[in-house]
């Protein structure tokens, strides 16, 4: 039949429920088809009809010709709504005896039930099951595929396949049979092989569901495809980029960054893995006092250089600091440590970088435009390692167009690239064949622990305790208490003898310098204790308070060794 007017917005609607009722005609006891069991195999499969009876029911019905019911006839199988009982694989409609039958609604197109890839590996399982491993080379590869893309739910998988095999084996044998051959006309029908070319060009393993009946029901009209019309429309006024232009970016970039290439330009003074010449890494060391001039230069080709190097980065911050910008450069800092930074400390970080940086009033407060500044203060209640992008990302970019050039006319950036180091090539040192070649190495790992050991007992042997200075001090007053109460026959030579005095107490003896004695201290007439000219008292004082204090008064210094008998033999421990 011919139609003269013009298809409207309705009329994919208006066609697909005229397919649906045709179908359901088909299916209909007093106008439909007739069924009836047929032999199958080993088996009597119900409901069933030949090729030739869906013909002609399509001829008389629809009053076409032959070609046409015949396409249409193929169509209805292509699509799901009949499948062949003998040849599963083979999706067209023969007009002749061959057995079709009609499938179940559940499983027709217009559901638009998604082919889920674990309902597909579910089915794939349990066909491995039952037939112990023997697939079809198609399905083996999508068997293999589905085991690594859902490999983390394969169990519930295998599981699920287990019990539908169980639950399959206590049906009829006639059921089991028809409910097979639904389930594998389906998956035909959604997962096409790549050899059924005839049914479709399908350029990968299989085919994507029909669009038209299958995953994108015809009632939805024309509002269905709005989506992937828009997208068609963007992707048209998308500026494409000829491959000449491409190519001469990466031409320019590639000459661009030479001279810094390590591998095709070599490296200066050395490559310290050849020459065993440290100075390569010294010279390039993160923070070094001066940078080589080939690392300056490189700060110049684009602003992501800069801000890499940390060296760039503490060069541009003194910049930034005499035009009263350093915080930008602090927050951008900020906001790298939180997303790379230790995780476990996000919130804090994120409450430190607000107070300091957005809070209104904050010590070191960024100028953000008002629509950023809210993103960042919403996203601020639920912090994460990526809460603070937009700011971050604006304060980049108002670093990159607006400070960056200014920075390389500045004076600080030619300072710095003036002084900056060209190291000059290091001379080889030729060696024979079998010349031996002096390799340092590292110290073991126990001789630094013993070492830093070392380091921190000798740190600790210098500082001074505090009580057990307090202590020697507390022994001395008691002792010269002691002696002071001690009575006759006792002298206390420190205190007069260091002060360069004679001392004499009431009952005591006296202490009297006798020039010319030898060391020796002779007993006066008199009873008086006669000691030795006086010692300085910073040399003389400290040994001998520590010689009384340990009982052994004999071994103090001559000028200071009492002669009396009383002090002879007696022990002063229990002084202090």
């Amino acid at each position: 039949h011919t139609h003269t007017h013009t298809p409207g917005p309705d009329r994919p609607r208006k066609q697909n429920t005229m397919n649906l009722a045709l179908m359901m005609e088909m299916q209909s006891p007093d106008t439909g088809i007739k069924t009836q069991a047929q032999p199958v195999m080993v088996t009597s499969i119900p409901h069933a009809v030949t090729g030739n009876d869906i013909m002609q029911w399509i001829l008389q019905r629809l009053q076409i010709t032959a070609e046409e019911a015949l396409h249409l006839g193929d169509l209805f199988v292509k699509y799901g709504y009949i499948y062949p009982l003998q040849e599963p694989k083979n999706l067209t409609l023969r007009a002749d005896g061959s057995l079709y039958r009609f499938q179940t609604p559940y499983f027709w197109p217009v559901q638009g039930w998604a082919a889920d890839d674990t309902d597909y590996a579910i089915y794939l399982a349990k066909k491995n099951i039952k037939r112990k491993g023997i697939l079809e080379e198609y399905e083996k590869e999508h068997y293999n595929m589905l085991n690594q893309k859902i490999n983390y739910k394969w169990d519930f998988v295998i599981m699920q396949a287990k019990e539908q095999y169980k639950a399959g084996k206590e049906r009829k044998k006639e059921d089991r049979y028809a409910l097979d051959c639904q389930e594998r006309a389906y998956w035909l029908v959604n997962r096409t092989p790549v050899s059924r070319g005839g049914q479709g060009d399908c350029s990968d393993s299989w085919c994507p569901p029909c669009s038209h009946l299958g995953q994108t029901p015809m009632w939805k009209g024309l509002s269905a495809w709005a989506g992937p019309i828009m997208y068609y429309q963007q992707a048209i006024l998308k500026t494409r980029v000829k491959s000449s232009v491409s190519l001469g970016g990466v031409v320019k970039y590639s000459e661009q960054f030479l001279s810094n290439d390590p591998i095709l330009s070599g490296c200066l003074p050395s490559n310290p893995w050849i020459s065993d010449d440290p100075d390569f890494w010294d010279l390039n060391a993160k923070l070094v006092e001066v940078p080589t001039r080939m690392r300056v230069e490189r700060w110049a080709f684009n602003f992501s250089e800069l801000i890499r190097d940390p060296k760039g980065r503490q060069n541009f911050q003194i910049f930034l600091k005499k035009e009263f910008s350093g915080e930008n450069l602090g927050f951008w800092e900020a906001c790298e440590d939180l997303k790379y930074g230790d995780q476990s400390k996000v919130k804090e970080k994120a409450e430190e970088i607000y107070k300091l940086f957005l809070a209104p009033g904050a010590r070191r407060w960024i100028n953000i435009d008002g629509k950023t500044m809210g993103i960042t203060v919403k996203g601020l209640e639920h912090p994460h390692r990526y809460v603070l992008d937009a700011a971050q990302t604006h304060i980049y970019m108002l670093m990159k167009k607006d400070s960056y050039g200014r920075y390389l006319k500045s004076p600080i950036y030619k300072e710095m690239l003036a002084k900056a180091v060209v190291p000059q090539e290091g001379v080889k040192k030729s060696t024979g064949l079998f010349g031996r070649r002096h390799l340092r190495s590292s110290p073991s790992p126990i001789i630094l622990r013993q070492q830093e050991e070392e380091a921190k007992a000798r740190e600790a042997a210098n500082t001074v305790d505090i009580t057990q200075v307090m202590s020697k001090l507390d022994r001395r007053n008691q002792l010269q208490k002691e002696l002071s109460q001690a009575g006759s026959g006792l002298c206390f030579p420190l205190v007069a003898m260091a002060a360069g005095e004679q001392m004499s107490l009431p009952g005591q003896c006296q202490a009297a310098a006798v020039p010319g004695s030898g060391g020796s201290t002779p007993h006066s007439s008199e009873g008086r204790c006669l000691l030795l000219p006086p010692q300085p008292r910073e040399a003389a004082e400290p040994a001998c308070l520590s010689l009384l204090l340990q009982g052994r008064p004999e071994l103090c210094p001559g000028g200071f060794r009492p002669a009396c008998p009383g002090l002879k033999g007696m022990s002063l421990r229990g002084a202090g």
